[in-house]
Formats: structure tokens, sequence, C-alpha cells
């Protein structure tokens, strides 16, 4: 049987306890998150290139400082989704808005790749996430913070060529970071990461979403991924939300338990089942 202790022991009682309960179960009570994300919202939005429709009409509602995770088979339109909310793209039809006043740096979109500067040290990488205010006084403490959040402040003067798969990603996702995002947009991210190295980027991502409170976006193929930080996946087919599933798990979730493997299995089945109807 599993003894849960909570965090409100001191250090010392903590470790002495633990060193008689080798099988103990920690749960940390996560504080409040503080919000500062924009909600969202989107009216009948539509998108093709060419003859090829790959939105067919998404009406969608994100309050502020939700995660969402996007998931669905290649092709389904979940990246055009996500590029459309950071308008790289132009919508053919619908709309999309943002609760209150959007200004550039209020939307960020962190990639696959991490599409670092080759000729610019780690530090400087990170200022070019401040846009213009890449000239101000404080952007040396700003992006020296920012690396901090991520883990990399020692590596502030290294070159990117010398970092690892990992490294470079952390110093990516600290240029979104640096000019305090309202709404950070995630293209899967993550998927050239090996399995511990993704799994440690997951946990970073989660942990810098609670810190600053911004309203999250994930595409991703990794339907363990979704259900692992996410507050809710939707599943996308032929241009559609086809499935839109709540993950109400409290946090910290544990990897592999059985709730989050029984909603991972609900999703999966519902994407396989869409290719059986195909």
């Amino acid at each position: 049987m599993q003894t849960a202790l909570r965090t409100s022991l001191s250090e010392t009682e903590f470790a002495s306890r633990a060193s008689f309960a080798p099988h103990a179960r920690v749960v940390r009570e996560e504080r409040p998150m503080q919000i500062s994300g924009l909600p969202l919202s989107i009216r009948g939005l539509r998108k093709s290139f060419g003859d090829n429709e790959v939105l067919r009409g998404i009406d969608l509602h994100i309050p502020a400082g939700q995660f969402v995770a996007i998931v669905g088979k290649s092709g389904c339109g979940k990246s055009t989704l996500l590029r459309l909310i950071a308008g790289l793209d132009k919508i053919d039809a619908g709309s999309i808005s943002f609760g209150g006043d959007v200004q550039p740096e209020d939307i960020r979109v962190m990639f696959q790749e991490p599409r670092l500067l080759p000729w610019a040290r780690v530090l400087a990488n990170v200022e070019v996430g401040l846009g213009r205010d890449r000239a101000s006084k404080d952007a040396h403490a700003r992006a020296e913070k920012a690396l901090t959040e991520v883990g990399l402040a020692d590596k502030r003067d290294q070159w990117p060529s010398v970092l690892s798969g990992g490294q470079k990603q952390r110093v990516a996702l600290g240029r979104a970071l640096v000019s305090r995002p309202r709404v950070l947009a995630f293209d899967e991210p993550l998927g050239a990461l090996d399995a511990l190295t993704r799994i440690s980027m997951q946990r970073l991502l989660e942990r810098v979403w609670r810190d600053q409170g911004f309203t999250a976006i994930l595409v991703t193929h990794d339907v363990a991924e979704a259900v692992a930080l996410a507050d809710r996946v939707l599943v996308i087919e032929e241009g559609r939300i086809a499935h839109d599933v709540t993950i109400n798990v409290a946090r910290p979730r544990q990897r592999g338990s059985a709730e989050l493997a029984g909603l991972e299995g609900s999703i999966l089945s519902h994407l396989l089942s869409a290719d059986d109807r195909t």
C-alpha cells in the first residue's frame, strides 16, 4: 500500500520519514496558477491550398491560460490551424479573435527545428525574441532571465553548434519566452528528440506554462504527450474538430498512470476508427 506524504513537511523531516518508507509516493500540491494568457475564439475558420480544403469550418473557444493539445493524422490540418492562430498564414474565411488588444510580442511560436542563428551566441539568439525591444537597456537582463528559466544560464556565451538537440530546443524556448507571450504555440517542438530528453522537455514546458500563465497550444503526433501536458485534447479529422476531450487529471501527472493510459487509449481508438472509416 502506498503512503502519500505532503510536501508541507520540512526537508529534514521528509528525508527522515522517506528513509523508512522506500515505496512512499510524494504528492506535491501545486500553487494556484496566475493566468496572463489571452482567450481565443475561432468561428467558421476555413483554409485551402489550391483545390485542397484543409480546414472546413472550425469553431473553437479556448479560455485564457488553458493548455490545449491538437492531435490527428498527418495532413488533417493541425499545423495549418496553428499557423493561422499565430498569424503566419492568411485566413480564407471565418475569424480568429483574442480577448483585448493584441501586440506582436503577445503571440509566439516554437517550431520542431530550433532555428537558431549559427553566427550568434546563445544569449544573442534569445535576444532575437525581443523583436523591437532588442535594443532596450534591459535586453541582456531579460535574455539572461529567460535562459535561467530554461536551465541554460551557464551556456549564455556558447555557440549553437556545440549544444545538444535538447539544449538547442531549450534556447528556442527561451527565445519564445523572453517577450513574456500571452499565447505560445508549439508546432511539434519535441518530435526530433530522444525519449528521455523529450520527457525532460515536456516537464520544462509544463513548468514554464504554470509559472507564466500563458495560453498554450500544442500540435503533436504523440497522444501520450498530449494527455500528459494538456487540459484539453482536440482531435482533428478532415479539417474539422471531431473529438474534444477534457483531461481532468490533477497535476503533477504521473506518466504511465492507469488514468492517463485510459485517456490515451480512448483517443487512439478514435483515431484508429477514423482510419477504418476512410
